[in-house]
């Protein structure tokens, strides 16, 4: 039975945690920190793999894959990335009943092993550019952890280039951030903000790093992937060389992106609402659910024969459940499908087979329950998934622009970022004394600065200096 789920007015971080266990996407693991991914969860991971997977080989990317364990001294080549991975790193000392010579340490992301083996690899320009894409798990060693946002342990995918100029990894870093925003509204339904992060937030041992942002239901901000140009950084930590036209020896520049499982939890607390999840079309492990209505045994058989004629006429275009459970009331189905958030539920009756129609009722609640003729059902179910698909994303868009404000002061900024929830916008000069006296002050953190704003206006920080257009917000 589907237990009560907070309300997610009285409590937030409650009702997502309700959700997703009630739900069952997933479940604690006698482990801290991390989590295991239930058949449920597991399958909307599959969707989003199965789309960026196609993105990445369409734009000429290989997978391949590393190794979890990881020398020590890998991670110690390129400082800054030391320095950022070191409070969050898991080390192995003993393995096979003895003390390694050389402690290693478990994934917190590949650049190292994976450049490693870019020295091997890389020595002309003919080998040139490298485009490799592996899915895996990472760990990071996290303190606060919270359900597919945050944990020791999680999957992502991340990519790995190499390039022979700078401009190239330019293009590669910009052309990744666009497939993740794409699947983000497009896929997703959730309305993203592109930008660059500031020093402050920028991954660590990259020159630049891109983002998108995301607003949550209840206005805090998400990133939901990182997309990095890293220069030269790594190439000359690990010695990665080749000999160009002029037969000269260069570095080559290089990119790292990933999107992890906390697109899922994006998903649900940009979409969810007190009922349970609300899952876009695209992305549903089922679009659509049947439920026969069947009031006494002797209208089983041409129910359930209406059923199956349905499904097979529709199982080839859509994913389709058809729920034929016994000794559970249509009532129950009604509430389990609504908080597993399948986009369309049909229900059908006796009273429909005589009329020749079924009754459609959307998960969004547009339209309430209506009748449609058995005979129009494969059209009207596609154009009823493209509407909420679309409908979606239009409502996130809508949630982010009326909860964000823009301010011309510090002062104006301070203020908002304490008073109200949501983004506010400055034009701001980059400063990380200033950056983080906003943070200890409100708790909140410049997101990234617009990457599409070509604007320029003094700004809020340094009256004397023209500042770019950047978001702050309380975040994830």
């Amino acid at each position: 039975m589907v237990e009560k789920i907070t309300p997610m007015s009285e409590d937030f971080n409650q009702w997502y945690t309700d959700i997703i266990q009630q739900a069952k996407l997933a479940d604690y693991s006698p482990v801290k920190g991390t989590m295991v991914i239930r058949p449920y969860g597991y399958s909307l991971w599959e969707g989003v793999q199965s789309y960026l997977d196609k993105r990445f080989k369409d734009t000429g990317h290989e997978n391949a894959y590393f190794p979890l364990f990881i020398p020590n001294s890998f991670i110690q080549k390129e400082a800054e990335h030391v320095e950022g991975f070191a409070p969050e790193l898991a080390t192995v000392t003993h393995a096979g009943g003895k003390e390694l010579e050389e402690p290693l340490v478990v994934r917190p992301t590949s650049e190292t092993i994976i450049n490693h083996m870019f020295s091997k690899w890389i020595k002309s320009h003919r080998d040139l550019p490298m485009l490799i894409n592996q899915w895996a798990n990472v760990v990071r060693w996290e303190m606060r952890t919270r359900l597919f946002l945050r944990t020791s342990e999680f999957l992502w995918q991340e990519g790995h280039t190499a390039h022979k100029t700078e401009n190239e990894a330019t293009i590669e870093a910009r052309q990744m951030l666009d497939i993740y925003a794409e699947f983000a509204e497009n896929i997703a339904g959730v309305s993203v903000i592109k930008g660059i992060k500031s020093a402050n937030e920028r991954f660590a041992g990259a020159v630049t790093t891109y983002s998108i942002e995301a607003m949550m239901k209840d206005m805090k901000a998400l990133q939901a992937g990182t997309s990095h140009e890293l220069g030269q950084n790594f190439s000359k930590a690990f010695d990665i060389q080749y000999t160009d036209e002029n037969n000269e020896l260069q570095f080559p520049f290089q990119t790292s992106w990933g999107v992890s499982t906390r697109l899922i939890g994006m998903i649900i607390m940009a979409h969810g609402d007190n009922k349970g999840l609300q899952l876009p079309p695209k992305l549903a492990p089922s679009q659509v659910v049947v439920i026969p209505i069947i009031p006494s045994d002797e209208h089983k058989s041409s129910i359930m024969n209406s059923v199956n004629e349905i499904n097979d006429s529709v199982k080839s275009k859509f994913r389709v459940k058809i729920d034929d459970r016994e000794n559970l009331s249509p009532g129950f189905k009604f509430n389990e499908w609504e908080l597993k958030g399948v986009p369309l539920r049909i229900e059908i009756g006796p009273k429909d087979i005589e009329k020749g129609s079924v009754v459609f009722s959307r998960r969004d609640g547009i339209g309430g329950k209506y009748s449609v003729p058995i005979s129009d059902i494969d059209k009207t179910i596609q154009t009823v998934l493209d509407e909420i698909q679309v409908n979606m994303l239009h409502s996130s868009k809508q949630h982010q622009e009326e909860n964000t404000i823009h301010v011309s002061s510090k002062k104006e900024l301070i203020e908002a970022l304490i008073s109200n929830p949501g983004f506010v916008t400055c034009y701001w000069n980059e400063d990380s004394d200033d950056e983080n006296e906003i943070k200890e002050i409100t708790k909140a953190t410049l997101r990234c600065y617009l990457l599409d704003s070509t604007e320029s206006e003094i700004s809020v920080n340094n009256s004397n200096e023209k500042g770019k257009l950047a978001v702050f917000s309380k975040a994830y």
